[in-house]
């Protein structure tokens, strides 16, 4: 029993946002209905390579992008630009807790599946739009990409190495945080939505956008910049408000010191043999420490130089300063703690029994979250969902799909 069980969703976005959010709903217990496009789907199930390997080794057609945000849920394939898909959805939709759209602000109105059209027929209803900009303002009807969105936004300002250091220049994060940020933020959004309704009796509409999301991440320093009128730069991997708390080379490799008070800075300079730092007024306290950057920055740096990455983790961890490698993702995700954590799950697929992909970090004691099926195929529950949510028979199935308004999959 999930914790959302009992909870219907009728997903209608592509990409990564929304299928994000839906996929968490999903791991949580929701019955979560995935609306695609007959014949195509969901843009993801072609961003490849690498897709998933079959059983022999061999790539099948379900690439990895699309395999790792459609977890435990069902997938109806129908053409919404055609009267009768869109009657099919709007009859889903009467059946529903949640709708979620990633569609341009207006799209849906032609076809009678915007928030206004759908809460008339049920006033229950939580409608999430996930857009780029949102539904108001002057940008409302443009689309929004998550690369866009991490430039406009900010986050690629300060992003990347300070300005005179070879390399230099702003960078986009190495995934997609503006989209998965704004699943987040849109499963919070939904789920206290549903709260509501259970007191006032009616949903209410989610206006979730990829800009707002990644402005307000950029969490101290843009309340850094709010309290000095100064727009914070790139420090590459130290950090603007924190010293020392970085990336350093030792003689054969790079490691991460992220010291966050002067209590710890103590403990560290003892660590390393060199106790004599904290006494020096210009580094006793971390505001002077910040105001004397590279001043502290290069003593530590000239001195961990002398001895190895693991020889200075060791006795640095020995202190309790928070310290550690640089993993890649593979060794990332054998990390000992990881695998502890069950966040690596197998979850067979048909044309791969051993398919393995990373868990949801969510951990409930009474409700945990169950990982029940991999990504679904195109179409794979189309009857199946038809007939138990609708009471649609197989004639009208066979008409319907006769006509190219919904597609079933069929193996092999």
């Amino acid at each position: 029993m999930g914790a959302l069980k009992g909870y219907r969703v009728l997903d209608l976005s592509r990409v990564l946002a929304g299928p994000w959010c839906g996929q968490i709903l999903a791991d949580l217990g929701a019955e979560v209905i995935k609306i695609e496009r007959p014949s195509v789907g969901d843009d993801t199930r072609a961003w490849g390579p690498p897709f998933m390997k079959k059983e022999d080794g061999s790539d099948s057609s379900e690439a990895s992008y699309y395999q790792s945000t459609n977890r435990n849920k069902l997938s109806v394939a129908v053409n919404i630009a055609t009267e009768e898909g869109q009657e099919i959805v709007r009859a889903l939709a009467t059946e529903c807790d949640v709708l979620i759209e990633n569609y341009k602000a207006g799209s849906l109105e032609k076809y009678g599946l915007d928030y206004k059209s759908l809460s008339e027929i049920n006033p229950q209803l939580v409608y999430c739009s996930i857009t780029g900009f949102g539904h108001t303002g002057p940008r409302a009807e443009e689309p929004g990409y998550d690369f866009i969105i991490q430039g406009m936004g900010g986050l690629m300002s300060i992003t990347g190495e300070k300005d005179g250091v070879p390399g230099a220049g702003p960078q986009k994060v190495g995934v997609a945080v503006a989209d998965v940020m704004t699943g987040l933020y849109s499963t919070i959004a939904i789920q206290a939505a549903l709260i509501s309704r259970q007191s006032t009796g009616r949903g209410q509409h989610c206006d979730m956008a990829l800009l707002d999301v990644q402005v307000a991440a950029l969490g101290n320093q843009s309340q850094n910049y709010l309290s000095t009128s100064e727009s914070p730069g790139r420090q590459g991997n130290a950090h603007v408000n924190i010293v020392p708390y970085q990336v350093f080379t030792a003689n054969d490799m790079d490691f991460i010191i992220a010291c966050g008070n002067d209590s710890q800075f103590v403990a560290l300079c003892n660590a390393i043999g060199k106790p004599e730092l904290p006494s020096d007024p210009k580094f006793t306290k971390n505001a002077d420490r910040v105001r004397n950057r590279e001043a502290i920055v290069q003593i530590l740096a000239n001195h961990f130089l002398t001895d190895t990455a693991d020889n200075w983790v060791s006795r640095i961890h020995a202190v309790k300063v928070p310290v550690g490698v640089i993993n890649d993702i593979g060794r990332a995700l054998n990390e000992p703690q990881v695998l502890a954590r069950n966040m690596l799950i197998n979850l067979p697929h048909k044309q791969n029994p051993g398919f393995q992909m990373v868990g949801s970090p969510i951990k409930l004691s009474h409700t945990p979250v169950q990982h029940l099926s991999p990504a679904p195929r195109l179409g794979e529950h189309t009857n199946r969902v038809l007939k138990a949510a609708l009471g649609m028979n197989e004639a009208r199935l066979a008409e319907l799909t006769a006509q190219g308004v919904i597609e079933q999959f069929v193996d092999g």
